[in-house]
Parts: C-alpha cells; sequence; structure tokens
C-alpha cells in the first residue's frame, strides 16, 4: 500500500471519529529509540525509516519532523508521500505544536496514542493547546485498525548476563535502587525503559534489533519485586533463578491491571520522560506521585571496574576485526568487487570471528563519496554503490560482545586525498583529539567541553550539526544517557566512569563526510588545591588514515598525541594478528613527524 493511500484510510478514520489532528510518534510504550517492528507505526504511516521523527496528520496537510541527522534521507523517503519534511534544527521551522496550533480552531480535537508518548511530552502538549480551546484525546490507536499485517510483539527468549561482566549481581543492584528510594520516600518504583530493566536484573533479549533487550516492566517496592514479561520469554532455569532473588513474574499487560489496584498509600517513584502518559493515567489518585530522573539510568552511567576492563577486552576484538576489515579493502577495492553492502557484511563477518560476539550494534553506516555525506545514511539494494579508489568512504559500525558495546567510526580515502580533503580531515582530526586530551574540574558537563571538538572547524568556517558525544551501554544500547557532548545542556555532569563516544565530523552535501570516532571512559586526572580533575581514556583501538592528514595543520602536541595513540594500538593488536596483518598494522601506525 502506498504512503498516500495510507494516510487517506487514517484521513478517513479521524474525519468518521472527530478528530482534526493526529500525532504519530517513533517511539513505544517504553520510550524507546529504536523500536521493535510492531511499534513502528510512523514508519508504517509515512515510509520513514529513521530513528528521531514525529509525524502529524491534519486533514488536508501532513509533515514530519526530524533533526539534522536524517534531511536527506527524509527528503528521499518522503518523496511522493504528500507528506512535507520539516527540519526541526533550522531556526525558521516552527516546532510541530506551534503548527497543528496556527492550523486547528478552538473547538478541535487533537488526538495521539498515550501509550507511546511520554508523560512529559503529553504535558507539553496539554499546556500548548489549552488556551487554544483544542481538546486532546489522548487514548486512540487509530492506526491499528488500518495496519493490516501488524508484526506481533516479539517472543524471543530471554538469557542470563553473567555477574563476570555485570560486576554486580540483580539482588546488589536491586539494594542499590531501594536506597536511594528511601532518600526519597518512595515505597514502590516503577521502571518502563528496557534498557534499565535489563541492567537491573541482568539479563538480556533479543527483542528490539541491535539492543539485546526484552519487553517487560518492573515494579521494585522496599520488599517485592514484580517482573512484568510475557512469562513464555523466561526458561524455566532463569525463573527459578529469579524466585531465588524474591522476583515475582506476571503477564506483560498485567501492569495496567497492577497500577491500577496497587495500595492507595503507596509512594510511587517514576522518570516521567520514560514512563507513557497510558500509565500515569490510571495512578490511582490516592497514590502519592514522586517524580524524579531515573535512578537506574544514573547507576548503570557509571561503568564499574569490571564492566570498564570488559570494554577493554571488547575493544582489542572489535579492533582486530576492524584491521581485518581496512586490510581486505585496501586488497579488494582496486579490483572493483567492493560495494557498500558488500562492505558492511564483510565487516559484521570479522566481528563474527570473534569470542562472545552476539551482533552488530546498530545498521552500520557505510557511505562511499557522497553517500558519507548522509550522517544517518542506510544503505539498501537501490542505493548501493561500488566502492572506487577516489573519494572517501565512511564506515559508523559496533559490535554487542558479552564484555561490552563499541561503537567506532573510521572515514579512509581509498585513493589519493585533495588538498580540501586533507584539511578537512585534518581538521575534524584535531577535534577529536582535542576533546580526547582535556582535563577538567568535577562538575563539567558535555556541553562544556563540546567547543573543543569543533574549533579547529570553526577556526575556518566549518561544522557539523550533529552532537559530539553520547552515552554507550555495557551489552546494552549504544546509545545510553545520562551524559552527552552536546551544544545543548542536559544538566548532566560527566563522572568517573561514564563511557561517551567521542565523534566530530564534517559533511559537504554530494561530495563526501568524514567523522572519526572513538570512545572515551571518564578517569581521575589531577588534584590540586583547586579542586579534584577528571580527563579521558581512549578505549578505541584502530589506526586513524595516516594519508589523509595534513601533518602541517597538527601542533607538536597532536602529531605526540597521534604518535601516541597509534604505538599503544599495534601494542594491542599486534600479538592477536597474524603476520601478514601485523606487518600491514605497522604500516598504518607509523611514527609521523
Amino acid at each position: 500500500m502506498l504512503t498516500s493511500e495510507k494516510v487517506f484510510l487514517l484521513r478517513t478514520k479521524m474525519l468518521s471519529l472527530g478528530i482534526d489532528a493526529f500525532i504519530i510518534p517513533g517511539s513505544d510504550p517504553h520510550m524507546s529509540e529504536y523500536t521493535a517492528a510492531h511499534w513502528k507505526k510512523r514508519e508504517f504511516i509515512s515510509g520513514f525509516t529513521g530513528s528521531a521523527g514525529t509525524v502529524v496528520i491534519l486533514a488536508e496537510e501532513a509533515g514530519l519532523w526530524t533533526d539534522s541527522r536524517y534531511y536527506l534521507q527524509a527528503e528521499e523517503e518522503l518523496n511522493g508521500s504528500g507528506i512535507d519534511l520539516f527540519k526541526s534544527s533550522e531556526p525558521d521551522t516552527p516546532d510541530y505544536a506551534d503548527w497543528i496550533a496556527e492550523r486547528l480552531n478552538p473547538g478541535s480535537t487533537l488526538a495521539f496514542e498515550g501509550e507511546v508518548f511520554s508523560l512529559d511530552d503529553a504535558r507539553k502538549l496539554s499546556k500548548k493547546f489549552k488556551p487554544y480551546g483544542i481538546s486532546l484525546d489522548p487514548n486512540q490507536t487509530l492506526l491499528d485498525e488500518i495496519w493490516e499485517g501488524r508484526p506481533p510483539i516479539p517472543e524471543n527468549p530471554v538469557i542470563l548476563h553473567d555477574t563476570k561482566y555485570a560486576g554486580y549481581n540483580r539482588c546488589e543492584k536491586i539494594e542499590k535502587i531501594r536506597i536511594e528510594m528511601r532518600t526519597h520516600d518512595a515505597s514502590h518504583y516503577i521502571i518502563t525503559a528496557l534498557d534499565e530493566i535489563a541492567w537491573t536484573l541482568n539479563l538480556r533479549g533479543n527483542d528490539v534489533p541491535y539492543n539485546p533487550v526484552f519487553h517487560a516492566y518492573l515494579i521494585i517496592s522496599l520488599d517485592a519485586v514484580y517482573l512484568f514479561i510475557d512469562t513464555h520469554k523466561i526458561t524455566a532455569s532463569i525463573g527459578k533463578q529469579l524466585a531465588q532473588d524474591d522476583i515475582s513474574v506476571h503477564l506483560y499487560q498485567d501492569i495496567f491491571k497492577w497500577i491500577k489496584d496497587m495500595p492507595i498509600e503507596s509512594g510511587l517513584l517514576f522518570d516521567s520522560s520514560t514512563t507513557n502518559a497510558q500509565i500515569y493515567s490510571l495512578i490511582p489518585r490516592e497514590v502519592i506521585k514522586i517524580e524524579k530522573p531515573s535512578i537506574v539510568r544514573d547507576l548503570k552511567g557509571a561503568k564499574n571496574k569490571t564492566e570498564q576492563d570488559g570494554f577493554r577486552a571488547a575493544m582489542i576484538k572489535d579492533g582486530v576485526a576492524m584491521v581485518k576489515f581496512l586490510h581486505w579493502l585496501e586488497t579488494n577495492v582496486p579490483q572493483g568487487t567492493v560495494s557498500e553492502i558488500s562492505a558492511s557484511k564483510q565487516l559484521k563477518k570479522f566481528r563474527a570471528e570473534n569470542e562472545n560476539f552476539v551482533g552488530e550494534s546498530f545498521n552500520s553506516i557505510s557511505g562511499f563519496a557522497a553517500h558519507g555525506a548522509i550522517v544517518h545514511y542506510s544503505v539498501n539494494k537501490e542505493t548501493d554503490i561500488k566502492l572506487t579508489p577516489d573519494n572517501f568512504y565512511l564506515i559508523d559500525s559496533g559490535g554487542q560482545y558479552f564484555e561490552g558495546t563499541t561503537d567506532i567510526t573510521r572515514t579512509i580515502h581509498l585513493g589519493t586525498p585533495t588538498e580540501q580533503q586533507k584539511t578537512d580531515f585534518t581538521m575534524v582530526l584535531k577535534g577529536n583529539i582535542a576533546l580526547d586530551t582535556t582535563s577538567f574540574p568535577v562538575g563539567t558537563r558535555g556541553v562544556h567541553l563540546d567547543i573543543l571538538a569543533r574549533k579547529a572547524l570553526w577556526s575556518i568556517g566549518l561544522n557539523y550539526g550533529h552532537g559530539t558525544g553520547h552515552g554507550v551501554g555495557c551489552f546494552l544500547n549504544v546509545h545510553e544517557g545520562p551524559q552527552s557532548i552536546r551544544p545543548n545542556d542536559n544538566g548532566v555532569t560527566l563522572i568517573e566512569g561514564m563511557i561517551t563516544s567521542n565523534e566530530p565530523g564534517l559533511y559537504r552535501t554530494g561530495q563526501y563526510g568524514i567523522r572519526i570516532e572513538n570512545l572515551i571512559l571518564t578517569v581521575p586526572s589531577l588534584k590540586t588545591e583547586f579542586g579534584d580533575f577528571l580527563k579521558f581514556e581512549t578505549l578505541t583501538l584502530c589506526p586513524v588514515d595516516l594519508k589523509s592528514i595534513k601533518t602541517s595543520l597538527l601542533t607538536h602536541e597532536e602529531v605526540d598525541w597521534l604518535n601516541s595513540y597509534h604505538q599503544t594500538v599495534y601494542d594491542k593488536l599486534a600479538p592477536v594478528l597474524d603476520e601478514e596483518r601485523k606487518a600491514w598494522l605497522k604500516t598504518q601506525t607509523q611514527q609521523i613527524k
């Protein structure tokens, strides 16, 4: 069915119910960034496959709001759909709520599905539209009635995440959570984010592509734990262990009844950014509502020593796979047999040779030439092109290992770079090095450091439209809060143990894209009379493309950093490489002056 036909069916349904506008986000009931096919309603109605965006359907107009990562992708996927693209990062683009308000009259009805709207977002809508006399209907599931062949909720079994990788067992984690609950006078705590549930219980799943999570809700009281999940996901062995840890298992959908019937004198703690509006609407009026940022988010954001060591082990494995891949590219691209898809598949094969490899951590961004300028480019059979020795190739990829989650981007020139390409590449590298080598006082937030990654680019009038860094989970989601490094301040300080990406870039539309990404661990630095300072330890192990560097643009300190980094890469990876690849790596990590 064409997108235009789907929109027509939806509008017909809206008209019959007196609904003037319908909002369709890209989330699921757990406010996940990446969702199972069952909840890809925005993708179903629009054809847009990006991970961020919101669709609004009116009687005669429709729009998709998404950020700069997806502008080019959205233009292609929305072509001919009748849905207009709104570039939400642009200063002249109206917020979708403002856009709706300008088009609806008093007495109009705006509908959405409360189960896939966070409480925060639902409240914003209520606050926005109340003065306009526009009523909200949060209980509409219009797409359910027109989506034929909708995929079911995944039924994949969960697996154990061993304490030797997690560092703490589930009982220890639950006790840490209860300690925090007591400080807020909470008798109950509801956890709805899938990665937080997986982390708390030391369980993993396969319900969402690339993210080792499972669909569930979790309620922790001061003397009991309730897991709401499709029970066939739990093996007899895992069920027995949960029972031994006083965790009772209930049906996934029973969460709604449990909330409605919960003890009325309870103090229920929840995170309004991840708890959906439907669940909130069911909380009895007599229950004391305690809204706080997620306890689990902060606990799992700072990796313990076991998790940190696991990441270091995973980086060696991932580095070996990357070296094999880059060596393979150099050998095969001149033969004219490599395409964006075949390259991505080959990298996955190399990763799969590693022990404890579970799968990719996201769909690889394999972009040659102009495709590399599409920040979140997703290659398919229609867009797939051959790699030729005359431009940049950007590969942004990662792996899920029991020991940790990896995310790495390398941009390599497959031939001889031009002077402009060398300058562009070197300015991106300078930003990566500047962030890696900084020392900063305790209490610093990511927004304070973001300029370091952009300063060199800014000095010659260049910039990039995405954030510089995101948190990374430990055999969990590749994008993880609470920290970030970006121009927008989220109020979160960087603390010891956090693992964050460092990924400045530059994108010339229609020509090429450049991004260099390493994962960095926040570690102690200095103690002085001015306070305690932190710094970053680079975890990623993979050479940077030397032929694309204009050495004259690097300072002595930057040259020293690159030489030291490459020496570390060689020392860590060479012992586990065969002689041919070891010799190749030696040339790729040679010292520069």
